[in-house]
């Protein structure tokens, strides 16, 4: 796997592929990392998405929780275990779709391992560098605050809804679910303009600030007309006869970012404030709880 990731180069990387391990500098003395597992059949689909678009969505998965603890991705490391018969041809194409996402961050895979499975696994995990800044946790939201968002909102749930029932367009709908766009850059900008929580949109919305609530003890009151879900969603939602509000609200995979903030005025511009922390717990929309709170992995 290593001759496709030699051209793509990291300022943190030491020694990359193609020894016992690798070698990554840390400037500011600190690491984050995150891991994460991709099972065939239950996190993608092979007759859904091209190896391609899950190189970058396996790599994007990762950077986003880099970008969520208010960091700069650095390094990938990638395990693949996979059947004895699965073509190069699709391994190149993985591999590819890995180095393009690395090279929207600046960063770079610098090792991992291969087996064979009698189904493809995917291990990764993620490093990143805050230089300098402390990170932003869940911890951190106080009653007053504001809440915000950046990013896309119920696309790739309603693209995994168009494609369970058969269908492959809208394209830009479809393309949501395979290839997330996590807007990394948005984790720093937060970061330096005095994000208090911040956590990336991984399980769905009310489910991933559930997290911010409960880590820092607070409870978070959304507005749902901050959260209209867009044209092209209502559409898709009408002829697939779903509310549309159970992607915007419930469906996970685009990898954007919610933060809380100071104050309105902290807020970042490209960010869109959507609530506020309050004295309680959990999260409620109009000042009620929402039935689907997104996805849980043993549910």
């Amino acid at each position: 796997m290593t001759a496709g990731l030699s051209r793509i180069e990291s300022p943190t990387t030491v020694l990359g592929p193609g020894d016992d391990a690798a070698v990554i500098s840390a400037p500011d003395g600190r690491v984050v990392a995150s891991t994460d597992l991709l099972l065939e059949h239950r996190h993608f689909r092979r007759d859904w998405s091209t190896a391609n678009d899950i190189g970058h969505k396996a790599a994007a998965r990762n950077f986003a929780d880099i970008a969520a603890m208010g960091a700069q991705p650095t390094s990938l490391l990638v395990g693949l275990a996979a059947p004895a018969e699965t073509e190069l041809s699709w391994v190149d194409g993985l591999v590819a779709g890995f180095a393009e996402e690395c090279a929207e961050v600046g960063a770079q895979v610098v090792g991992g391992d291969i087996s064979a499975s009698a189904e493809i696994l995917l291990s990764v995990t993620a490093l990143g560098d805050l230089a300098g800044r402390a990170p932003v946790t869940l911890s951190g939201a106080r009653a007053g605050q504001v809440v915000a968002v950046t990013g896309l909102l119920g696309w790739a749930a309603a693209g995994f809804a168009v494609l369970s029932r058969g269908f492959r367009s809208p394209v830009q709908v479809v393309n949501a679910h395979r290839r997330p766009q996590p807007p990394y850059a948005e984790g720093i900008r937060a970061a330096e303009a005095g994000a208090t929580s911040m956590t990336d949109i991984s399980d769905g919305l009310i489910a991933d600030l559930g997290h911010i609530a409960a880590g820092s003890g607070v409870r978070i009151d959304l507005r749902a007309d901050a959260l209209a879900a867009p044209a092209k969603l209502r559409d898709v939602a009408s002829a697939l006869n779903v509310d549309p509000m159970s992607w915007v609200l419930g469906g996970g995979d685009d990898y954007g970012l919610v933060a809380t903030f100071p104050t309105f005025a902290a807020t970042p511009a490209g960010w869109t404030v959507i609530g506020m922390v309050s004295e309680g717990e959990g999260v409620r929309v109009d000042g009620l709880r929402y039935a689907d709170g997104g996805h849980e992995h043993f549910r």
